[in-house]
């Protein structure tokens, strides 16, 4: 039997590496299954893990008030160190582009520990955006032993870069997150309870921006559009937005979007909460990476506030829309899903290029036959 380390520290890291271990579960004989979280979120963390029934075995602390990501890489390593010498896995499995992926990987590379990479191969070509994720997946990428590539234009980069060995296209498992929560979600009237200031007949846009490389003026520009739809479709629009809690988000969209009858300003949302949301809405506007894998899934159109991104799949298949930051085009392209429904039906109708919602079963079985 094979000891395998689950390292995550966020909650969208928890989102899809939660279906790989309840995966893992069902394999008792192969596997020996432990969890250990970072700390690098809190409250959104544990939110996820209690939904899912998840119990870390670890969790290493690293959140502290005004932390830098000096802090997380260095305090994240030391840990790490102690944590691999205590658990002594055969295989590390990280996640993505964060901190703590990265550091996952350093710590485990330096303990001659294998390491699995989850979503590898994303790139959106610039070191600065996304930052600091783009400069964290390509290091974790020439530090991992195994490749878990969520589409073909993903392990395209990686070839690219002659990472070229044990790399396997197997879909995004945040889609087998989605089916997992709203499997869990039948049957239950909170969700629909929490949003009953909504007017279901009226086009719901669900929006969420808080990206580090959004903060000042293209954070402002996003609001300065937000509020110029919800003045020019009053009477057929609401607008929901989860704020962030990190100031930097909080200050200038309260100050731009409060006291518009239309714009629900409310706290983030618990995953199922949020997945109810974006399920019952009409599009979604944001600057997130998972919303772009998870909007195709429920068939909700995406339009992507950033100059880049490191999902060009979805731009490709035509499930989202690249709109950059600016006032203009993010209130032109929102205009246009509201008014021109030929191209509302495009959006909704492209086929997504994530998957069908079992990367997980895929991923541990090539991992049992080569671990």
């Amino acid at each position: 039997m094979k000891k395998i380390l689950f390292l995550f520290g966020t909650r969208p890291e928890a989102i899809k590496m939660i279906p790989l271990i309840k995966e893992c579960e069902k394999h008792p004989h192969l596997w020996e299954l432990r969890v250990c979280v970072t700390g690098q979120h809190k409250e959104m963390l544990d939110q996820v893990l209690t939904f899912f029934e998840v119990k870390p075995h670890e969790n290493l602390a690293l959140m502290k008030p005004n932390q830098t990501l000096f802090d997380i890489t260095a305090d994240g390593l030391i840990k790490m160190a102690a944590l691999l010498e205590k658990e002594q896995p055969d295989l590390v499995m990280i996640h993505g582009d964060t901190t703590s992926a990265f550091t996952g990987a350093l710590a485990a590379f330096y303990k001659k520990i294998k390491i699995a990479h989850i979503e590898a191969g994303l790139r959106s070509g610039n070191k600065y955006s996304t930052f600091p994720e783009e400069v964290n997946r390509k290091m974790a990428g020439i530090i991992a032993d195994f490749h878990f590539a969520p589409t073909s234009n993903a392990r395209n980069n990686l070839l690219k870069e002659h990472i070229t060995e044990h790399v396997y296209v197997t879909g995004n498992t945040v889609i087998d997150a989605v089916f997992l929560t709203l499997e869990q979600m039948k049957g239950k009237d909170q969700y629909a309870e929490y949003f009953n200031f909504l007017d279901l007949r009226k086009k719901i846009i669900l929006i969420t921006g808080h990206r580090r490389e959004s903060f000042g003026k293209p954070l402002e520009e996003m609001c300065m559009a937000v509020k110029a739809v919800a003045e020019k479709y009053a009477s057929c629009v609401e607008i929901v937005y989860p704020v962030h809690l990190n100031p930097q988000v909080q200050e200038p969209v309260r100050r731009i979007l409060e006291n518009h009858e239309n714009i629900h300003l409310i706290a983030p949302l618990e995953y199922p909460y949020l997945l109810w949301l974006m399920q019952h809405c009409y599009l979604v506007l944001t600057d997130s990476g998972g919303l772009q894998e998870e909007g195709p899934a429920l068939k909700k159109p995406v339009l992507v506030m950033r100059d880049v991104t490191e999902r060009t799949e979805g731009i490709a298949a035509g499930t989202a829309t690249l709109v950059g930051t600016s006032r203009e085009k993010i209130e032109r392209a929102v205009s246009t899903l509201l008014e021109d429904d030929i191209i509302y039906q495009q959006m909704v109708n492209a086929i997504n290029p994530y998957g069908n919602g079992t990367s997980a079963r895929q991923i541990m079985e090539i991992l049992s036959g080569i671990v």
